[in-house]
């Protein structure tokens, strides 16, 4: 969707992960699961608060991943988001932020997008991502979802196994490297 209408606003990729990502990858199969089971209305609606907050670090993790990933472990190259033209959070944010600093870097960011770049254009990518500080807001952005998500399952009517079960998935998903 954004890639198309070339919106590259963080507020646009947080939407895209919202409506998609963070439903379908997370929050949906909890609360299926848990309807399933016959979970009570505030268990569910834990769940579904959970499943979004993991949704979403799910997501940026993977727009991470996208960039700065080793292919051998995440099946696929390096840079790949790019080169598709995707406009996630972290590209959103890093054009943000370069604007603010250097309009110039910014040009750079976004003539990366939508071709597929050499190790050299790639390295510099990786670094003007990490100077303008998108990547180190990125993981501030993770932890706090992770937080968040694991503070709700604290609290939650279920039983301490499942509970453990739950958050260690959590960490899994925010921390994953493939």
């Amino acid at each position: 969707v954004n890639e198309v209408s070339g919106d590259d606003t963080v507020e646009s990729a947080y939407r895209v992960m919202e409506f998609k990502t963070a439903a379908y990858t997370v929050a949906r199969p909890l609360e299926l699961g848990a309807r399933m089971a016959g979970a009570p209305a505030a268990l569910l609606d834990d769940l579904r608060s959970v499943g979004h907050d993991l949704g979403i670090a799910f997501q940026l993790r993977d727009d991470l991943l996208g960039v700065f990933g080793d292919p051998d472990r995440t099946g696929k190259p390096s840079g790949d988001d790019l080169a598709e033209g995707k406009r996630t959070a972290l590209l959103a944010l890093g054009l943000e932020r370069a604007e603010l600093r250097d309009p110039r870097s910014a040009a750079v960011l976004r003539d990366a997008v939508g071709r597929r770049l050499d190790d050299h254009e790639l390295n510099r990518i990786r670094e003007l991502l990490v100077d303008v500080g998108a990547v180190e807001e990125i993981e501030r952005r993770v932890t706090a979802l992770l937080d968040a998500a694991v503070a709700r399952l604290e609290r939650a009517e279920i039983g301490t196994d499942i509970r453990a079960d739950l958050i260690a998935m959590a960490g899994r998903i925010a921390h994953r490297e493939a």
